[in-house]
């Protein structure tokens, strides 16, 4: 079974996967946040470089996703191969660091990796407001992201409402964080737990 998930820089993604790994003794899988061959490059020249770096995520998450796919475990992910390309490769697109030219090339390439690929069991949508976003990522004080613009931030959230509501094939799970603190309320963490008890073990309808 294949569990994502979901949500904003800063919505607290990591965290629950470790919990709910923990929890149900699922395997935790994670993204790399630093490592791209084309980071520096693209900081450096973003409309030149913003194609190499997407496409280079593109691989590393097909190749994340044909793992999970080949796993007798339950594997639960921090963030989905459909995050990438539905809200950020999008955002670069909009942005116009994207041409046209490239974003259909890289979305010709995304179609083709889709028919080997199995949609995930269930995916976890942690929908958070900006003020939320902000003071996660000033707490966890990572350098690269203190720069973040409050409008980078709105953006990409307009975009993960429009890919979870109008895109996404799966199921999902919408969970409003905003309000809750599971790494330090422990009944913050069993109402999440319980919902998705519903829905995977249980007769509950889907959600979404």
């Amino acid at each position: 079974m294949h569990i994502v998930i979901a949500g904003n820089i800063g919505s607290g993604k990591t965290t629950l996967t470790n919990l709910l790994a923990r929890h149900y003794g699922w395997e935790p899988r994670f993204e790399a946040v630093t490592y791209n061959p084309y980071l520096e490059d693209y900081y450096g020249d973003i409309r030149r470089w913003a194609f190499n770096l997407e496409v280079y995520f593109l691989k590393e998450r097909f190749k994340d996703c044909l793992s999970i796919d080949r796993d007798t475990r339950t594997v639960i992910q921090d963030r989905s191969i459909y995050e990438g390309v539905y809200v950020f490769a999008e955002n670069n697109r909009r942005m116009g660091q994207l041409s046209g030219r490239d974003y259909e090339t890289y979305m010709e390439l995304f179609e083709q990796m889709l028919g080997q690929l199995h949609v995930p069991e269930l995916m976890i949508y942690l929908r958070a407001d900006i003020a939320h976003l902000v003071k996660n990522i000033q707490k966890r004080g990572r350098d690269y992201e203190q720069s973040i613009q409050i409008e980078y931030l709105q953006g990409l959230n307009d975009l993960y409402e429009e890919f979870v509501y109008k895109k996404y094939p799966g199921r999902v799970l919408t969970v409003d964080v905003n309000d809750l603190d599971y790494l330090n309320r422990p009944e913050d963490l069993k109402s999440i737990i319980d919902r998705i008890d519903g829905l995977l073990f249980g007769l509950f309808p889907m959600e979404k």
